[in-house]
């Protein structure tokens, strides 16, 4: 297993238009994976998540010249990875000209449907509560509990103040608790 590079050593790979092809396939080695998850669980349908993460690294890639190191690189991503989440998601809604409940309940059906989640009942219950939450709410937990991240790394994501983000995720996993109980 190779060693992972730095986001420093990325970044100045990528100043140099002899090293930028490889810079960006180090920074795609890196985070490719993290943020095709982060996406698939706002999305859940994988094709869509496709999509939208090679929207994300088209992003990533033609603004990363200009990309300065007053956030983290990964915080960076997970900025643009949200946005063209929403922005996906707000396009859905318009479209076919239904309230976002309904856009959850269809996501609940392609979940159904779907292969990643067939094997453990657990895992598509969590992710039938979570498409119940508001998008905030499902963004802060994704965040915190699939992904890791600390408070002050999801502020730096959503723009939001550490409380709020935490009042958010005690009141996403409150409702995540409720509607488990309701279903057993």
């Amino acid at each position: 297993m190779s060693v992972q590079v730095d986001d420093a050593e990325i970044l100045s790979k990528f100043q140099d238009e002899k090293t930028r092809n490889e810079a960006f396939n180090l920074l795609l080695k890196k985070y490719q994976q993290k943020i095709y998850w982060h996406i698939r669980r706002m999305v859940i349908d994988h094709d869509d998540a496709d999509d939208i993460a090679q929207d994300v690294f088209i992003k990533v890639w033609k603004n990363l010249q200009g990309f300065r190191s007053d956030a983290q690189l990964y915080t960076w991503m997970y900025r643009i990875a949200t946005n063209e989440c929403i922005t996906f998601l707000n396009k859905k809604k318009a479209k076919n000209n239904i309230s976002l409940d309904e856009v959850d309940y269809s996501l609940a059906d392609t979940l159904a449907d779907s292969s990643y989640f067939d094997g453990d009942k657990a895992q598509r219950k969590l992710q039938e509560a979570l498409l119940t939450l508001p998008e905030k709410q499902k963004l802060v937990f994704n965040m915190k509990y699939y992904d890791d991240m600390k408070y002050e790394e999801i502020s730096e994501v959503l723009g939001t103040s550490v409380g709020a983000l935490k009042a958010s995720f005690h009141l996403a996993v409150k409702k995540i608790e409720t509607f488990l109980l309701s279903k057993d």
